[in-house]
């Protein structure tokens, strides 16, 4: 590839890229944080533990389907070093990295789930607190102010 044509790709990029990018300003219809609009962040809690049980899978997934090839590499890389070949090395390299490699992704996946999980069961928690503490002795919800009392 040319310096020139580089330098016309990297354009291209960076055209294509402001395009697709608004920064610190609303959408065009308005919507914004707090507005109801499009922009609120919203989450429920059967999307979060859809999200969990899909990164659990895959983590299980990783685990079951992804080793199959390990042993027959190891072994393979072992016969070809001891038949003087470079190739063995190089290929026991390999399957040390496969290994590093699947076990960071392994646990990155278990990680989004547990962290999907806690999100969820301390969303819970703050809920009961806040609706709980709202509550007056006999159990109806208070104002959120005592202006509500006023208005009464």
């Amino acid at each position: 590839m040319a310096w020139d044509e580089w330098q016309e790709l990297k354009a291209a990029a960076a055209e294509r890229s402001s395009q697709n990018m608004r920064l610190n300003q609303l959408p065009a219809d308005g919507g914004g944080a707090g507005t109801g609009g499009q922009g609120d962040l919203v989450v429920r809690d059967d999307e979060l533990g859809k999200l969990g049980d899909m990164a659990y899978g895959l983590r299980e997934g990783l685990r079951k389907d992804a080793d199959h090839a390990r042993p027959n590499t190891f072994d393979a890389s072992i016969e070809l070093f001891n038949d003087g070949l470079a190739m063995g090395s190089a290929l026991t390299e390999l399957h040390d990295a496969w290994n590093s490699q699947l076990a960071t992704l392994k646990e990155a996946c278990a990680h989004i789930s547990n962290h999907l999980d806690y999100s969820r069961a301390q969303h819970a928690k703050d809920e009961v607190k806040v609706l709980t503490e709202m509550r007056d002795a006999d159990g109806e919800l208070m104002g959120v102010s005592r202006i509500q009392d006023y208005l009464k």
